[in-house]
C-alpha cells in the first residue's frame, strides 16, 4: 500500500507541474502575441514622444498620445489628477489584486539630439529625451494592454492600472500622486527604466530635495556710482562659495549641484535679482533634511554679508528608492527568460559609430545581450519611484536601451533612443512588465509576502509625509 501510495503521490505532483508549465507557457504565448499585434502601435507611440521631446508639467501632446491609445483599448481614463494636467490614470478592471504600471514622458532641456550617432543639435527643440521617458511611458503601457487583453482571455481576477506620471525630472510628480492617496488601494507597483546594461536588482537611490534661491538687492551703474548697488549675484556667489566649502564637512555619500539660472543681464549694470537652484542628495531622507537647513543657512549668511534679501522655494523632493526582494526576484526570473537585447547588422554599425564618442564608458558593446546577475545595488541618482515604494510593495527592472557605456543625461542617449535600439529594448521591457504581472495575479501569495516584506522595511511606526511638504505642483518650473 506505502509503494501504491508513493506512486499515486508522485504521479499527482508530475502532473500538476506539467499543469503549471503548461499554464505558464499558454500566458507566454498570450503575451507574445498581444505584444506583436499592438507592436507597430506603441512603438509609433514611442517615436512620436520623442520627437515632441516635451519638459516637465508641459507635456501636454505626449499624455494625449498615451491617453488616446489607451482609451481606444479599453481603459478607463481619470484626467488631471492630483491638480496636474498632465497627469491621468487609466484602469481596467475585473476585480482582483490591483497592479500599477507606472509611466513616465518628460524630457530634459538643453539636450536637442537628432538619431545620428555624431553629436548633430536639432534646431527646432528645447529639450531631448536624454534619459528615456519616450521609451518609458510607451513600454509601461504597451504592458499595460497586454496584460488587460490577458485578463480578459483568461478571466482572472485583477485591475491594472496605468500611472501616467509627469515631471519626474525635478518636478516630483509622482510624490504629489501618492500624497493625494491614489497609490492606497494598489497591491503592487511596477516599473522600469532605459539604460545600458540589463538587471533587475534590488536597487536603492538617493534621496534628493531642491530649491530655487532667489536674491534681491538694488541695481546701479557698476562704474558711475557702484556705491549704490547691492549686487544680487553677490548673494548668489556667496552662497555658492559658502555651499563649496561646507563640502568638506559633509558625509562622502552626498551629493549637492547648482546651475545659476539668474544673474543679470549687463555687466556695467548692478543685478538686482539672482538666483541659483539646488539639488541635495543623500541615501536617507533625514540626511538630506539636515542638509538642506544647512544649505539654507549659506543662502542667509550670503544676504547678510551683501546687504541683499532672499527669498527660497522648494521645488521637489524624493524619497529614497525601498527594494522589495519577493517582487525584484519575479522580475529577475522573467527577465532572465527573456533575455537581452541583439543586434542586427544596421544596429551594430550605429553602435560601433557612436561607442567612439562615448568618454570612459564603462561597458563594451555586447554587454546588451546579457543579464547582470541578482544583487542588492545603490543607484547615485534620484526619482520619485522612491516615494511609492515606501507606500506600496514596488518591484523594477533596467533595459538596456541604450549602447553599452551609454551615460544618461547624454546626447547620445538621446540619439539612441530615436532608433531601432531604443525600441528593441522598450519591447523587451513591455513584454518583462507584462510576465511579471500576469505571474502575480497568478500567485496572489507573492504579492502577501511583498505587502509583509515592505511592512518590515519600513516599519510599524511608519508614517509617510512628502520631503516637498505641503506646497502646490510647480507646473511651471521649467518655463
Amino acid at each position: 500500500m506505502g509503494w501504491k501510495s508513493n506512486q499515486v503521490q508522485r504521479l499527482s505532483v508530475g502532473l500538476l507541474t506539467l499543469f503549471i508549465i503548461a499554464s505558464l507557457d499558454a500566458s507566454q504565448n498570450s503575451v507574445n502575441q498581444s505584444i506583436k499585434k499592438h507592436q507597430s502601435t506603441f512603438e509609433n507611440v514611442a517615436m512620436d514622444i520623442w520627437d515632441l521631446a516635451e519638459v516637465g508639467y508641459q507635456e501636454y501632446k505626449s499624455s494625449e498620445i498615451l491617453i488616446n491609445v489607451l482609451k481606444k483599448n479599453g481603459f478607463k481614463i481619470t484626467n488631471g489628477v492630483a491638480d496636474i494636467p498632465t497627469a491621468f490614470i487609466a484602469e481596467y478592471s475585473n476585480d482582483g489584486p490591483v497592479i500599477g504600471i507606472l509611466g513616465e514622458y518628460d524630457a530634459l532641456p538643453g539636450v536637442m539630439q537628432t538619431s545620428s550617432p555624431f553629436k548633430e543639435t536639432r534646431a527646432d527643440r528645447i529639450a531631448g529625451h536624454a534619459c528615456g521617458h519616450h521609451m518609458f511611458g510607451a513600454a509601461s503601457a504597451w504592458a499595460a494592454v497586454t496584460i488587460k487583453e490577458w485578463i480578459e482571455k483568461t478571466n482572472t481576477p485583477g485591475t491594472i492600472r496605468f500611472y501616467g506620471t509627469p515631471a519626474e525630472e525635478g518636478g516630483s510628480g509622482k510624490v504629489y500622486m501618492v500624497r493625494e492617496g491614489l497609490f492606497k488601494d494598489v497591491d503592487v507597483a511596477l516599473h522600469w527604466h532605459p539604460g545600458s546594461v540589463n538587471h533587475a536588482n534590488p536597487r536603492t537611490s538617493n534621496s534628493n530635495k531642491s530649491a530655487k534661491f532667489t536674491f534681491k538687492g538694488i541695481s546701479a551703474h557698476a562704474a558711475g556710482s557702484p556705491e549704490k548697488g547691492r549686487s544680487a549675484l553677490d548673494g548668489v556667489e556667496s552662497m555658492n562659495m559658502m555651499v563649496n566649502l561646507m563640502r568638506e564637512h559633509i558625509p562622502q555619500e552626498s551629493r549637492i549641484h547648482y546651475v545659476i539660472t539668474k544673474g543679470g543681464l549687463a555687466p556695467n549694470v548692478v543685478p538686482d535679482i539672482a538666483e541659483v537652484y539646488y539639488y541635495i542628495r543623500h541615501p536617507k531622507m533625514q540626511m538630506v533634511d539636515a542638509l538642506f537647513k544647512r544649505v539654507v543657512k549659506t543662502a542667509e549668511g550670503a544676504a547678510m554679508g551683501t546687504e541683499t534679501s532672499m527669498t527660497y522655494e522648494v521645488m521637489h523632493g524624493n524619497y529614497s528608492l525601498l527594494p522589495n526582494d519577493s517582487i525584484q526576484q519575479v522580475m529577475y526570473e522573467k527577465l532572465t527568460q527573456r533575455g537581452g537585447v541583439s543586434y542586427n547588422r544596421e544596429e551594430q554599425k550605429y553602435a560601433e559609430e557612436i561607442y567612439e564618442t562615448l568618454v570612459s564608458p564603462s561597458g563594451v558593446i555586447g554587454d546588451q545581450e546579457n543579464v547582470l546577475p541578482y544583487r542588492q545595488t545603490h543607484g547615485y541618482g534620484s526619482t520619485d519611484v522612491g516615494d511609492v515604494s515606501w507606500v506600496v510593495p514596488t518591484g523594477g527592472i533596467r533595459i538596456a536601451t541604450w549602447v553599452p557605456g551609454t551615460a544618461s543625461h547624454s546626447w547620445q542617449a538621446v540619439a539612441i533612443g530615436g532608433t531601432s535600439i531604443g525600441l528593441k529594448g522598450t519591447k523587451l521591457a513591455a513584454e518583462v512588465l507584462s510576465d511579471t504581472a500576469i505571474e502575480l495575479l497568478v500567485n496572489p501569495s507573492t504579492i502577501d509576502a511583498a505587502k509583509q516584506e515592505l511592512q518590515n522595511r519600513v516599519g510599524k511606526e511608519f508614517v509617510y509625509a512628502p520631503l516637498l511638504g505641503n506646497r502646490k505642483p510647480p507646473l511651471d518650473y521649467r518655463k
